[in-house]
Formats: structure tokens, sequence, C-alpha cells
């Protein structure tokens, strides 16, 4: 269900704003995107985990926000962020 490490490096290395950048918003996303989506693999099995839905559901919250964040301060770095990790709104 969660990342492993090399593939957090993985995500960290590619969106990372400079050198050694682990916390912003960008890189969040990515991390959070991929933790989703991993959820979103396992309900496929397992319909009736619903404590695991509502960690699903804080997690697309956080993620929405630091969305908004990003699109609030600069709209072209938002639109770049969602092409690249195909999340559509």
């Amino acid at each position: 269900m969660s990342i492993t490490a090399e593939r957090k490096a993985e995500l960290i290395k590619k969106f990372a704003r400079t050198e050694g950048d682990t916390g912003s918003p960008e890189v969040q996303v990515a991390i959070l995107t991929e933790r989703i989506n991993n959820l979103t693999g396992h309900f496929q099995d397992n319909k009736k985990d619903n404590h695991s839905r509502r960690g699903l559901l804080a997690m697309v919250a956080t993620r929405r926000k630091l969305l908004d964040y990003v699109k609030r301060k600069e709209e072209s770095r938002y639109q770049a962020l969602i092409k690249e990790l195909g999340i559509r709104r």
C-alpha cells in the first residue's frame, strides 16, 4: 500500500525545484498522488475497508489544498504539475 523508499526518492528527484528539495508543494503533491493511486488499487479488492478509505479521503483533501496553493501562487507551475501527474481538473 505504501510507496517504497526508492520510488519516493525517484519522485523527489523528478519534481524537486532545487537540489535537496523535499518539501516543495510539487514534491508533496507527487508523493500524495502516488499514495492515492496505490490505495485506489487496494480498494478494488477490499471494498469494505472503510478505515483506509477515510485516510484516502484525507490525502485527497490535502493534495487539493496543495494544488490550490500552487495555482494561487503561480498558474504555470500548477498547469505543468497536473499535466505531468495526469490529474484532471
